[in-house]
């Protein structure tokens, strides 16, 4: 397996290396200047010429690109031209915020999902079948901005039952110092259950939004799958020898069903770690996705690059986790 895995991260390096080619060169193809951006449109030739200068922006692109990809190499992404902060900096203090609710929102999928697909093949052709498959169509086909203001309107205006943004509430945040940047897990580990309630309140509006269409597509693909095993010749020899349903469909059913599945739950999973800009963006969520986006609007050339590689770092890496679980999934896959 070892040399697997050596052989899988060497064949990602030029995927990795294709990305930080065509992140640059698109961003160098937006309209406008950093240097007009941090100066404003008063500055004179002069002082832009000079930021530019120290910026290293009056490079030739290709010099600029192998600067780049250097820095990468040795995971220096520099620092933010507007706030001047290092990018790793960044990435520590927005990935956690991005990660707690991507795993919120799989959750969410995973819970509803994978039963609403069994049920569904379970039940074909019934009314709860199409019912359920109609359901997760309109999950797919929701815009996620617009879901997003409809549940804020909803819960947070008209109820006012949940915060309508922000990872944390001001009068929480106030006294509450993180210790690893996961605000679940350094609520539980202060054992402070005021502000777990408080963060997990500003957690459901956006989990709910960014899961589903990660729950729509969980769903239809379990019962595409759990249609293909049912129809096997195994499953009927179970149920004729007076298997229990319960365990034909859980046990037999469901684990040989569960390969596609688990590839479908990983790549939304990668999906979601990188960073919902949308979502993000709507509820004020400090994480990855409204970063990259901030960045993209200010110019800010080493906040959108050194997001996109980690961001893309993040994707490769989940698919590579998504194919080591398939042997333990059916032990008759060897990894070569």
């Amino acid at each position: 397996m070892f040399k697997y895995i050596l052989k899988r991260l060497l064949s990602l390096l030029p995927v990795l290396i294709g990305i930080t080619l065509l992140v640059f060169t698109l961003l160098h193809l937006i309209p406008g200047d950093p240097a007009v951006v941090l100066l404003g449109e008063r500055a004179t030739p002069e002082q832009i010429e000079s930021l530019r200068e120290q910026l290293g922006l009056n490079q030739p692109l290709p010099i600029q690109y192998f600067n780049f990809l250097f820095n990468v190499i040795r995971f220096d992404f520099g620092k933010s031209i507007i706030s001047g902060i290092p990018i790793i900096d960044e990435i520590k203090t927005r990935w956690p915020a991005t990660f707690e609710l991507a795993v919120a929102a799989m959750l969410i999928a995973l819970i509803l999902g994978i039963p609403a697909g069994i049920f569904a093949a379970v039940r074909k052709n019934s009314w709860l079948d199409n019912l359920l498959m109609s359901s997760s169509l309109i999950g797919v086909s929701l815009p996620v901005y617009w879901l997003g203001l409809l549940l804020i309107y909803l819960f947070a205006v008209n109820l006012q039952i949940l915060p309508p943004s922000g990872r944390i509430s001001v009068e929480a945040g106030f006294n509450f110092q993180p210790i690893t940047g996961f605000f679940i897990l350094d609520s539980l580990l202060r054992l402070d259950f005021k502000t777990l309630q408080d963060v997990l309140s500003h957690l459901i509006l956006p989990a709910i939004t960014l899961g589903t269409i990660p729950l729509a597509i969980i769903a239809r693909i379990t019962r595409s799958s759990m249609l293909e095993v049912l129809s096997q010749d195994y499953i009927r020899t179970a149920r004729a020898k007076g298997v229990p349903e319960y365990f034909v469909i859980l046990k037999h059913a469901l684990k040989n069903a569960f390969l596609p599945i688990s590839t479908t739950v990983g790549l939304q999973f990668g999906t979601l770690l990188g960073g919902a800009i949308l979502t993000e963006t709507i509820f004020s969520w400090p994480g990855i996705g409204s970063w990259i986006y901030e960045g993209i609007l200010a110019r800010d050339y080493p906040v959108v690059q050194g997001g996109v590689i980690f961001v893309s770092i993040t994707f490769v890496l989940i698919n590579l986790l998504v194919d080591l679980s398939y042997t333990f999934l059916d032990p008759r896959i060897q990894f070569r």
